[in-house]
């Protein structure tokens, strides 16, 4: 049985999503044991929202799915990173590639990505 300690930040542990081939960091997201569980057994990413507070299953809706190809856990048992293949290439619910789109020059923020779907088609 995997130990991960889910008891330092109430039952959640922070997520980062990687892609598989570039290493490219997706997102960052977070499980509770149930939805941990669950990507051990359907070997897709599923998280636990902590705005809706229920289990998120990547790509529900968008159908913008994250397959999980390895699993890594942090020398503390409190921090994950899934290796895995974002279907869709989009891993953003805003429409980018990566969460990570923006990136800071001097004082502001500049949009680096590029969209790969529009939200409002996706979302309705």
């Amino acid at each position: 049985m995997i130990e991960l300690d889910f008891e330092k930040n109430n039952g959640l542990i922070p997520v980062i999503a990687q892609d598989y081939k570039t290493n490219e960091v997706l997102m960052l997201a977070y499980m509770n044991k149930t939805a941990f569980e669950e990507t051990l057994k359907s070997g897709r990413a599923i998280y636990h929202s902590r705005s809706r507070n229920v289990l998120w299953k990547k790509g529900e809706t968008s159908g913008h799915v994250q397959l999980v190809k390895e699993i890594f856990v942090d020398c503390d048992n409190d921090t994950i990173l899934l290796k895995v293949d974002q279907v869709g290439g989009a891993a953003c619910h805003k429409g980018y590639k990566s969460c990570f789109f923006s990136k800071v020059v001097i004082d502001k923020l500049k949009v680096i990505g590029f969209k790969i779907f529009d939200p409002k088609e996706v979302y309705k």
